[in-house]
């Protein structure tokens, strides 16, 4: 795929005037679609009924033409402080925890209800990161999500707020929709918000800013454009979602970020509207193991290269020896994800390690004919392989 074009525009359009000028109909036939709290919620305060019937009706017109809909949804955290009567979002974690808990119940009923009016099974499905960063259960997941697929089923995913801590959270739906987009292959991310797309600069501050209509996903340009959270019901900013399009182009995915209060807008954006924002996939799918690698949030330690090392895994494709490591931080086992990164801090890759930190620490910056001597035993000439290997 050519590589696109920054492009602005949309701007000097009448409100409600429709265009396909850099939106060719897209064929997608798997989609992910985030719906953020802000479209699921009335202000925060409980669940819109009416909102989510229109979400279930819009993504049941998707199935019946044909397409795969995982549905990744905001609202069980505001509609659990509706229960309990909490006027404000608690910060203390097992408050948020609880509430997460009893508004669960109440997101999967509505959702449920509402599909079933359009004769469609929903499934819900909740994941932490753990989930996903341990390899048996990512592909237990993916079969799962796939097997739902398959059936007609349309998962309804959340993140399972009521055990996740700080240190398993993907920390918002963005985040969590880009990894189910690469988890179950999907053609493309749409992520709802209440805005109408990525602007320029903040349109709230600058009224010359201008709606990009159409970018490559992972161009540093659109990062700096993007501004902080956007409202006080969710956790996702502009940032986020630009992040998450960069996340799933790693599968081959495309991104569309656009207003979800815009009457039909799935159906708008999969006859190639020019709806939002849309980012686009310029690179190859990522082998799937190697996207999963690439898709852990946190991992146990560091490896600091030197200049050579670095060279080798980003040039050549080579396997990162132990000759070349001149650092590490954390505390890992054999068999764990461990990043690679240069001496100023910047990440450029991500393996599976084939020794502990401190079997490391004791052969780094040797060549691989001495680690046998260093630790009596060898096992792999490669602290990580380049087959266990991804670069970023």
């Amino acid at each position: 795929m050519s590589e696109p074009s920054l492009r602005t525009g949309a701007m000097d359009r009448p409100a409600g005037s429709p265009t396909t000028a850099g939106h060719a109909g897209p064929a997608w036939q798997r989609l992910v679609i985030k719906v953020g709290s802000s479209l699921v919620t009335a202000d925060g305060r409980g669940l819109d009924t009416e909102a989510l019937a229109n979400w279930a009706a819009q993504i049941a017109a998707l199935v019946r033409a044909g397409r795969q809909v995982v549905l990744v949804s905001s609202g069980a955290i505001a509609e659990g402080m509706q229960r309990l009567g909490w006027a404000r979002r608690p910060s203390a974690v097992h408050d948020l925890q609880a509430a997460a808990a009893v508004g669960q119940m109440g997101l999967v009923q509505a959702y449920e209800r509402c599909f079933a009016g359009h004769g469609l099974v929903t499934a819900q499905v909740l994941l932490t990161h753990e989930d996903l960063a341990d390899r048996q259960r990512y592909l237990n997941a993916r079969s799962t999500l796939t097997t739902l697929l398959d059936l007609g089923v349309v998962p309804v995913i959340n993140e399972n707020d009521t055990v996740a801590t700080d240190e398993i959270r993907f920390g918002d739906n963005d985040t969590l929709g880009a990894l189910v987009t690469n988890l179950v292959e999907a053609d493309a991310l749409v992520i709802l918000t209440d805005q109408p797309g990525l602007y320029t600069a903040d349109p709230r501050k600058d009224p010359s800013a201008a709606l990009v209509t159409d970018a490559q996903a992972g161009d540093p340009a659109l990062e700096a454009m993007a501004g902080g959270a956007g409202t006080g019901v969710g956790t996702g900013g502009m940032l986020t979602k630009v992040l998450a399009a960069r996340r799933a182009a790693r599968s081959g995915a495309d991104t569309v970020i656009a207003s979800g209060r815009q009457s039909d807008v799935l159906a708008r954006v999969l006859a190639g509207e020019a709806v939002g924002t849309r980012l686009r996939s310029a690179t190859a799918p990522m082998a799937a193991r190697k996207q999963w690698l690439a898709d852990h949030l946190q991992t146990r330690g560091s490896l600091v290269l030197d200049d050579g090392a670095a060279r080798a895994l980003a040039e050549s494709g080579g396997s990162l020896l132990a000759v070349g490591v001149r650092m590490t931080t954390g505390e890992f086992g054999r068999g764990e994800v461990v990043d690679c990164r240069l001496a100023n801090g910047r990440l450029i890759a991500r393996g599976l390690i084939n020794y502990s930190a401190s079997e490391t620490r004791r052969i780094m910056g040797k060549p691989s004919g001495e680690i046998e001597a260093t630790l009596g035993y060898v096992n792999e000439p490669e602290l990580i392989h380049r087959a266990n290997l991804v670069l970023l």
